[in-house]
Formats: structure tokens, sequence, C-alpha cells
């Protein structure tokens, strides 16, 4: 077929005639590939790249292996089937020709193209200068042309946006509202494409230059695709971000996912444009995977940190600003990132942990309470008598029932046990606020509470203490009990 159309195109139709199965000579054949040649360039569709390149060619019918289909053309006697054959040369071995068959179809067809060729149109040295065995017009075209109807895109889309703007600021009554965008990039590069198919379909080319704009505007459809693709993909992550902006991390997070699905578009993009211009990408897609089973094990702490940070930020366990502990770090959370999680200690330094650590950690959210627990441990006076001590229960119970900040259903004041030194009392109950300073005054102003009961009540706060008992004479039988108060003040020299 390349063979066929270089040698036309040459002018050396004696060249080309060698490619036609045909019983002619001399001029009549050399006449009749250029018929050929001209039906091709005018008539074939741009599908060169289905072509079979194998010696043995596509097989496309089982039952005639020597036969191969190039192309359909659509003439006035319906459909003319290109085909080529194998034929056999002797000791030139089998090459493929054009069938004979086709060739008897190819005067008829040619008496019907009387629409002349582009290159008929245009100046004679834009035709027969070439660069690189290209006309000059195909470059003029390449380079001037195709910038030339981007450029004419971005027209309309300002002419579009006048109208859109004019027309929302008459609505909405608002002069200051801006002209908006009609056109994105993406679809004036479709819209390029559009207008290469039509003129390719208009203006008759040759097949070559067909097949290469063909080519082209396929390359600028597959690139505005994947490019508005990616648009859309990044339009959707500000719209997530705008929503979740209370869920810490949720960038970092979306911002992975957006570049992922990138990825994925560009590579599936790729594929696509290869598979299309006849490269075997089953190699390809296995070196992936090869490729991707060595990524994975050189970085695998770093993917199990990052998958670790997003598990963290999509269950919410870790946010900014929450006041953490974890083992021995205490301190709040300044950013939640895709592979560490930095917290801010009471000392002010930062410490920045693995996300893969973190999980698996016991996490301890302190302010995600939504109460405090109030708990002391009131030690009284073993010489306190059981009226005064039911006086401060009683009294106790009333300080916290009567307080507005404690949940009155909580409160709980009990006798529990005999201390060593002490009678103890144990206090329960749930101070209903969420920051901890707030916390700590009204626990001060309980603590306090519970000092003067005590202190009314006519008992004390009991000191750690020991009593020895020193056996004295033995024939008295008696024992003599010595206080040892060396920890209390001297005040307090009595047991």
């Amino acid at each position: 077929m390349l063979g066929l159309l270089s040698a036309a195109r040459k002018g050396n139709l004696e060249l080309a005639a060698l490619y036609l199965n045909t019983p002619l000579r001399g001029p009549d054949a050399a006449d009749l590939a250029k018929q050929l040649s001209v039906v091709i360039n005018r008539r074939l569709p741009a599908r060169l790249d289905q072509i079979s390149d194998k010696p043995e060619g596509a097989v496309p019918d089982p039952l005639k292996p020597d036969e191969d289909l190039i192309g359909i053309v659509k003439t006035a006697n319906g459909d003319l089937e290109i085909k080529v054959e194998l034929v056999d040369r002797g000791k030139a071995g089998k090459v493929w020709l054009f069938s004979r068959k086709t060739l008897a179809s190819i005067p008829d067809a040619f008496q019907e193209l009387n629409a002349n060729a582009t290159e008929e149109l245009l100046p004679d040295f834009l035709v027969t200068t070439r660069v690189a065995s290209v006309p000059i017009f195909e470059w003029l075209a390449l380079f001037v042309g195709m910038p030339l109807l981007y450029l004419l895109t971005g027209m309309l889309n300002r002419i579009l946006g006048l109208a859109a703007g004019a027309l929302r600021r008459r609505l909405r009554g608002n002069a200051d509202l801006q002209n908006p965008r009609i056109l994105r990039p993406p679809i004036r590069l479709l819209l390029v494409s559009l207008a290469i198919r039509w003129l390719i379909s208009k203006y008759p080319l040759p097949l070559l230059a067909r097949q290469f704009w063909s080519s082209t505007a396929l390359i600028i459809v597959v690139v505005a695709i994947i490019w508005l693709l990616m648009l859309l993909n990044s339009w959707n992550e500000r719209y997530l971000v705008g929503r979740r902006r209370s869920l810490s991390g949720s960038a970092s997070a979306l911002r992975l996912g957006r570049r992922v699905i990138d990825g994925i578009i560009l590579f599936a993009g790729l594929l696509f444009t290869l598979s299309h211009f006849g490269v075997n990408v089953s190699a390809a897609l296995a070196g992936l995977g090869v490729g991707g089973i060595a990524v994975a094990l050189a970085a695998q702490k770093t993917l199990e940190n990052i998958i670790a940070g997003v598990s963290l930020i999509a269950d919410q366990a870790v946010r900014v600003g929450d006041t953490l502990n974890l083992g021995d770090v205490q301190g709040t959370v300044e950013e939640v990132g895709l592979r560490s999680t930095r917290i801010r200690t009471a000392d002010r330094t930062v410490v920045s942990l693995p996300n893969g650590q973190i999980a698996n950690m016991k996490l301890e959210t302190l302010s995600a309470r939504d109460r405090f627990w109030f708990h002391p441990m009131v030690n009284l006076r073993y010489e306190t008598t059981p009226v005064q001590l039911n006086s401060v229960m009683a009294a106790i119970r009333n300080l916290l029932g009567e307080h507005a900040r404690v949940d009155s259903a909580s409160v709980r004041v009990r006798f529990v046990r005999f201390g060593v030194s002490s009678l103890d009392v144990d206090v329960f109950a749930y101070v209903s606020t969420h920051e901890w300073n707030n916390f700590l005054e009204i626990q001060e102003e309980l603590l306090l509470g519970i000092m003067n009961i005590v202190q009314k009540a006519g008992t004390g706060i009991a000191l750690p203490s020991q009593t020895l008992y020193i056996a004295g004479d033995t024939s008295k039988q008696q024992t003599q009990p010595i206080h040892d108060n060396s920890e209390r003040p001297k005040a307090d020299a009595l047991h």
C-alpha cells in the first residue's frame, strides 16, 4: 500500500505498476496504477493503522487465506473492496499485490472523481516545494492553520462570554458580575478536532495527508478528554474540601485521591493511544505490574503510613485541635498528614508520629470528653464521730447537688473503708464542661467547699500516721499505746 502511494507521489508509475496483479504492461499498466492511486487517495478512508503489517496478512476469511482487505471505497455502483492477494512470483516467492478483481473496477471508480484535488486548487510552489518529503502547504496547515483554529475558538469563547455575562447581569440586576468562561481549553480543543474532521471531509486530500490529520485529530481528542476529566476531578476535590472543612486532613487525603485518579486517567489515555496506533500494550501492562510490585515492596513502610493516614482521616480518629494521649506522648494535634501526624506537647515541642504507628497504638482523645470526672477521696481523722461523718457526707452531697455545673444525677458520696490512718469518704460526680481550664476552676471551687464543710463539722483531714504498741511489765498484763506523730504538726500531737 505504502509502496504504491510513494511511487505514484514521486511520479514513478512504472514502479507503481509492479504492485498490481494485472496482465497489462507498459503505459496501460502505468495508467491503471495512476488511476488506482487517485481512487485510493480520494476515496479510501484514512485507516492505514488498521492494515496488517504481518507477512501472512490479517487473514480475516479462513476460506481465502491468500486475500486481505485494505478498505472499502464508496462508489455509485456500490461498495468497492480494495483487496490485495498473495501471488506466487516463482523464484521471487510469494508477494502481496492488488487483486485483479479490485483492479477491474478501478476505471469506473476513477471516472466518478470529478472534484479537483486540494493540490490542484493551491499554488504550485506550495505543492511542489517539500520539506522532509512533505509538501509545504501541509507544514503551513500544521503550524499556522491549527493555531489559527485555536485562536478562532478563543474569539468564539469571548463572544459567548460577553453575551452570557450581559444576560446574567441583566437577569440578576448586578452590574459588577464578571463574564463567565463558556468554552474551557479542553472544549476548545474538541472544537479544533471537529473542525479538522470537517475540513478533511470537505476538501479532498491525499490518503497519507488524511491519515496524518485524522491521527492528529484523534490525539487532540484524547488530550482534550484527559484534560477535561482532570479538570472535573480537580473541581470535585475543591467541592468536597469545601463541604468537609471540619474533617481534619481531608484536603491531604482528597489531594492524594485526585492525583491517583489523574494518574489513572493519563495512563488510560496513553494505553488507548498506543493501542490505536497498533502498539501491543500487553507487555507494558505486564512490566507495570512487575514494577508496581517492586515499588510496593521498596516503599512498604511509606505505603503503610499513607494507608493508615487515610484510615485515620476517614474514621475521624485524629483531628486538628484534639488533645491526645498516645503512650508517653500527650499534646495537641497541629497537623494530620498522609505520612505522619504532628503533636504539640505541653513543653511546646513538636512530636511527629508515623500514622502507621498511631494506628497500632492505644489512642485516647482527651478533648473528646463531654464531661469531666470529679473523684476526690476525702480522708477524715479517726477521731471523727459517726455524727460528724454523716454531717460531712450530707453537706458534700448538698454542695455537689446545688452546683450548676455538676450533674446531680451522678453525685455519689459514700463512706467506703477504714484506711490505714483515715476514714475514707469516696466522692463521685461529673462536671458538665468541655474545657480543661474550666474544669480546673470548678474543681478548685468544690475542693475549697469540701474543706469548709470538714472544718465546720469539727473534724479535719487525716495525715499519714502510725500507732505503735510497746509491751511493758508482763506481770501487770497491760500495754501502753505510744503514738508516732512525727509527720504531724506539733500543735496536733494527740492521736
